[in-house]
């Protein structure tokens, strides 16, 4: 059986009571160079997103689930993307927001749960994960955790006044 908890986090679906969480996540100029996010969101669209936040993943190829340590504190957010069931694979994305909780072992046992839920409940054969070449801590996070660098894409993200390589990881099930 799998379960979406680990020893010092769980992970769960969106609530309402998630907004401000999710707009002070979504409203931090500090993620938007990772997720693509080029203006501020209003609190009346994410009340929008959470009320659809249900949908199944099937239906909206994403899942996006709230990453809590054992205090029930909110600390960050971790989401298949792009759920190809035909082809059985899908994007994997994290953030933590606050700095004070990174480098704790919350990314990686949320990730480990995460990789586990997609290959025995969803069937899938792969995630992948693109990350800035520049972010070590990511790059070292997922490959700890068996991911192999299998690409890179050069000039993929502009930020900053300059572009910005990004690399391809994936992990495929054997």
């Amino acid at each position: 059986m799998v379960t979406l908890e680990g020893k010092h986090i769980y992970l769960r679906a969106l609530e309402k009571e998630d907004l401000d969480f999710l707009y002070k996540l979504e409203n931090s100029t500090a993620v938007w160079e990772i997720s693509g996010t080029v203006t501020p969101y209003s609190k009346n669209v994410l009340e929008l997103y959470l009320e659809n936040a249900h949908r199944d993943i099937y239906d909206v190829k994403q899942l996006r689930l709230v990453i809590c340590n054992t205090d029930h504190k909110r600390i960050g957010l971790i989401d298949l993307f792009d759920f190809d069931p035909k082809n059985k694979r899908a994007g994997v994305g994290i953030i933590i927001l606050d700095k004070s909780d990174r480098n704790h072992g919350a990314g990686f046992e949320s990730l480990q749960i995460l990789c586990a839920y997609a290959f025995k409940s969803l069937g899938l054969r792969q995630v992948y994960a693109n990350i800035l070449e520049e972010n070590s801590a990511s790059i070292h996070l997922f490959q700890k955790l068996g991911f192999e660098r299998v690409g890179i894409k050069k000039d993929w993200i502009y930020s900053d006044g300059e572009y910005k390589n990004e690399v391809l990881f994936q992990k495929i099930k054997h």
